[in-house]
């Protein structure tokens, strides 16, 4: 089967001075196909084979390019697929301190959340190029120095590699001309049966430890064991527990000596998905239930419809110096490689 890639043209939604807006899609050789578009770098779908070779969608998406732009609106769409920057997760007291000066970033009630009020989940990336040969797809975005109150001119790409092996492969990487701290995750939400709920799915997570966290959700900068609590997947456990133990929204600390780091399944489908990252946890988000979305091909969800499994270094790192640390020289290169494999069970 031949390799295709397709660039669909969209119109300017409203966006001036700024890139065009674009779905691009990528299909390989067996027929797996990932859509995404340059508003927040987002992905929009990713169908892979399942146990019978039918496709399946295992990304929640919305419906149209429109959708997602109207819902980025005060993160109504809960940064489906966006890329988050400058830095994933929550920042505590307003600020950071970078070369003994502090930096104020925009934040509510003194938590500075997935890069601020106008992260790169509501920017416009440029397309660097789609390669066919590769079945990969470059995008860029240059941040500003002091956008979003983060000191340095940021220049970032992500790289959307889809196998031949039916492996996303997501790359991050940025670079600064000054001293800054950085952080950046993609915010898909996984099921892998592409419809109804996740409490079906089977987990293991190779992580025996956790951050703790304060009634805003921030770190306290204590890492505790997952023994006895509702993070404990050592042991691959099924989903349904979220109904008893409720929905999640935490840091898992992995175990760096263990690979895959994350394996999940779904019966039904009989699709496993396996995470390899070099990033040191996952913020592992379970949401309760979705609104009433204009979801793709009009798919439907149930309660626990998804999981996020956003790889990624420590929220509010630079402010815990126990942490690992989240800043980077000026001219230095950062990183977050993370591969999402996908295989079927044969029947």
């Amino acid at each position: 089967m031949k390799t295709k890639t397709r660039r669909i043209k969209q119109k300017s939604y409203g966006f001036h001075n700024q890139n065009e807006l674009l779905i691009l899609s990528i299909k390989n050789d067996h027929g797996a196909r990932l859509r995404i578009t340059n508003f927040a770098a987002t992905i929009m779908s990713l169908e892979v084979p399942d146990k019978n070779g039918k496709l399946t969608n295992v990304v929640v998406g919305l419906d149209s390019l429109q959708d997602y732009i109207n819902m980025s609106r005060n993160k109504v769409s809960k940064y489906l697929g966006a890329s988050i920057g400058r830095y994933a997760g929550r920042i505590s007291n307003g600020k950071i301190r970078v070369n003994d000066h502090n930096y104020i970033l925009y934040n509510e009630k003194g938590v500075h959340l997935h890069g601020g009020k106008n992260g790169f989940d509501e920017r416009v990336w440029e397309v660097d190029y789609i390669d066919e040969d590769e079945l990969s797809i470059s995008l860029s975005y240059f941040s500003e120095h002091l956008e979003e109150g983060y000191p340095g001119n940021l220049r970032v790409k992500v790289i959307y590699q889809l196998t031949n092996d039916n492996e996303l492969k997501i790359t991050y990487q940025a670079i600064s001309d000054q001293d800054t701290v950085v952080n950046l995750t993609n915010h898909a939400y996984y099921n892998l049966n592409g419809n109804n709920t996740i409490t079906d799915h089977v987990l293991q997570l190779h992580c025996s430890r956790y951050l703790e966290v304060d009634a805003k959700q921030l770190p306290t900068g204590v890492d505790k064991s997952i023994v006895d609590t509702k993070f404990d997947f050592c042991i691959p456990k099924k989903l349904n527990v979220l109904k008893t133990k409720g929905s999640i929204d935490d840091t898992l600390i992995f175990d760096p000596e263990k690979d895959p780091k994350i394996i999940i399944s779904a019966e039904e489908s009989g699709i496993t998905m396996k995470v390899h990252t070099n990033q040191p946890s996952v913020v592992m988000y379970t949401p309760e239930e979705f609104p009433d979305w204009n979801f793709r091909k009009g798919t439907f969800y149930h309660k626990f419809p998804a999981v996020c499994f956003e790889t990624q270094n420590y929220p509010d790192a630079p402010n815990h110096n126990n942490f690992p640390s989240a800043f980077i020289k000026a001219g230095e290169l950062y990183e977050n490689r993370s591969v999402f494999s996908f295989s079927k069970k044969d029947i």
